[in-house]
C-alpha cells in the first residue's frame, strides 16, 4: 500500500520560509511523478507544484511566482517543497501527491495517492 507522510509545516511570519518534506513508500518512488497541492479554509484544493520522476521537469502554479521550489531525492524516496517569501494567503493544508507523471499531476485527476496533509500558517 502506498503511503505518503508529510512534515515540515508550522507557523511562520509573512516573508518567512518553510521547507515541506514528503516521504513515500509502497511502490518504486523513482518511477512516478510527485507533487504538492493545498487547500485553504473555505476553498477548493488547488495545484501548487509537481516534478517528473527523474526531476528533470517541474511545473508550478502561477501564484507561486518563483517563490516555491519543488525537488526530489530518489535515494531517500522524498519530495520537498521549499517555500520562501510566504504570504498570509499561503495559509493552507498542504498535501503531497503521487501520480504517473509530473505533467498529469497538475490536475487532481492525475493523482493516484494523497498524503494526510500538513498545516502551514502564515501570520501577518
Amino acid at each position: 500500500q502506498v503511503q505518503l507522510v508529510e512534515s515540515g509545516g508550522g507557523l511562520v511570519q509573512a516573508g518567512g520560509s518553510l521547507k515541506l518534506s514528503c516521504v513515500a513508500s509502497g511502490r518504486p518512488f523513482s518511477d512516478y511523478g510527485m507533487g504538492w497541492f493545498r487547500q485553504a479554509p473555505g476553498k477548493e484544493r488547488e495545484f501548487v507544484a509537481s516534478i517528473s520522476w527523474g526531476g528533470g521537469a517541474t511545473y508550478q502554479a502561477d501564484f507561486v511566482k518563483g517563490r516555491f521550489t519543488i525537488s526530489r531525492d530518489n535515494a531517500k524516496s522524498t519530495v520537498y517543497l521549499q517555500m520562501t517569501s510566504l504570504e498570509p494567503e499561503d495559509t493552507a493544508v498542504y498535501f503531497c501527491a503521487t501520480g504517473a507523471t509530473g505533467s498529469t499531476l497538475r490536475r487532481e485527476g492525475g493523482v493516484d495517492y494523497w498524503g494526510q496533509g500538513t498545516q502551514v500558517t502564515v501570520s501577518s
